[in-house]
């Protein structure tokens, strides 16, 4: 975020949090009751709600979306020197917790109809490791800006090769494949509650599964690790983190988590608006939705001409005090993993660096008003004319 767009009244950020009054009486009473710490009934309901809200077994909420990452990967038995792969057009968030736990991350494309993880590419992939003899210890699935990816084909390629998944739903909570939610479908699956997401705790995640021992040895382990004592010495007998949510910020959630499905049909508005507006002003093209699903449309995000329009949008938009930004720079394109291993979705065809060169990420929060809708797309035409 540009240093001038944090405090001007004015400024018209990307996605900044959508607080509601009632929001204040939860944290209230959670600070009235003295839970503050990572323990309390606020945070026991919190994870409650977030299964029932999803369909999911069993829950364990955390401090951050890269914390549920991480422990994720380490109760699927990631270690040193393993593989795991893992989309390329993502935060890298989804991939560095791959090295906190000493793996090399291998990469995979976008689909150009979902954005998501390609299906050949990720076939392709498995089958190469198999025939090396040297099979990826897990798969961490993307679904991304709101959309889910095709999980169950997902699943599926990967399982039959004996690959975990991690179910990366960091920026898709609510977006469902067939009805089922993003995050479900793998062996554990991850939100992320941070300011910008859909909902937030201002900063935090889940880990979710419906394997209920996964999801309690994910607390045990969040919480230090710290074994039972006949007389409550602290006693450990395995390495531990510091991860667990505090009741505080679940408390915050779960005004939040009422608010889901009002908060998805207001950022779907947004989106058509601008898909209705601006389809006639030059060559934009929209991010698709999955015919297999319902994306949440957390981000609403465009395809411009070539990259040179897009930098141009974006500072165009910036000099107006309207954050924009371009889609996720492919994380086999960053410096930090320039020597890693990564499979395009067709042998000619770089999808990911196809969609970051043109993509375009333009204000989508769920309190963006008419108004300020309005001076975004008057300003975009004037780049896009």
């Amino acid at each position: 975020m540009a240093d001038d767009m944090r405090s001007p009244k004015d400024a018209i950020l990307l996605s900044p949090p959508d607080l509601d009054p009632d929001d204040a009486g939860y944290v209230q009473d959670a600070i009235s009751s003295n839970w503050i710490a990572p323990v309390g009934p606020d945070l026991d309901a919190f994870e409650q709600e977030i299964a029932s809200a999803t369909g999911v077994g069993d829950v364990c909420a955390l401090s951050s979306g890269t914390a549920a990452i991480h422990l994720g990967l380490k109760l699927l038995g990631v270690k040193p020197g393993d593989r795991v792969l893992c989309s390329s057009l993502t935060f890298v968030a989804s991939a560095n917790p791959i090295r906190y736990c000493g793996a090399e991350p291998v990469f995979i494309d976008a689909d150009p109809h979902t954005w998501c993880m390609s299906l050949p590419a990720l076939e392709r992939t498995l089958e190469k490791m198999s025939q090396e003899q040297r099979l990826p210890r897990a798969c961490v699935a993307v679904s991304l800006y709101g959309q889910s990816a095709d999980l169950p084909k997902i699943c599926e390629l990967c399982r039959n090769y004996g690959v975990k998944i991690l179910d990366e739903a960091a920026e898709a909570l609510g977006a469902t494949h067939q009805g089922r939610m993003a995050g479900t479908f793998g062996d554990l699956g991850v939100y992320s509650f941070n300011g910008n997401k859909i909902i937030t705790t201002s900063g935090g995640g889940a880990l979710v599964s419906n394997d209920l021992q996964l999801i309690e040895k994910a607390r045990f382990m969040a919480t230090q690790a710290r074994d039972d004592s006949s007389i409550g010495a602290y006693e450990h007998s395995t390495a531990g983190y510091n991860y667990r949510m505090s009741n505080l910020l679940a408390a915050l959630g779960r005004g939040q988590l009422r608010r889901l499905d009002d908060r998805i049909a207001k950022r779907r508005f947004i989106y058509e608006r601008y898909e209705r507006e601006l389809s006639e002003v030059g060559p934009v093209q929209w991010m698709p939705e999955a015919s297999y699903g319902r994306a949440t449309r957390w981000m609403s995000c465009c395809l411009v001409e070539n990259q040179s329009i897009r930098d141009k949008a974006v500072h165009h938009l910036n000099e107006r005090r309207i954050e924009a930004r371009p889609v996720w720079k492919p994380l086999h394109r960053q410096p930090l993993f320039q020597s890693t291993q990564y499979e395009r979705h067709q042998t000619e065809t770089d999808v990911s660096a196809m969609l970051f060169e043109r993509g375009l990420c333009l204000p989508s929060g769920s309190g963006l008003t008419a108004g300020q809708q309005t001076r975004v797309i008057e300003a975009l035409r004037e780049v896009l004319a």
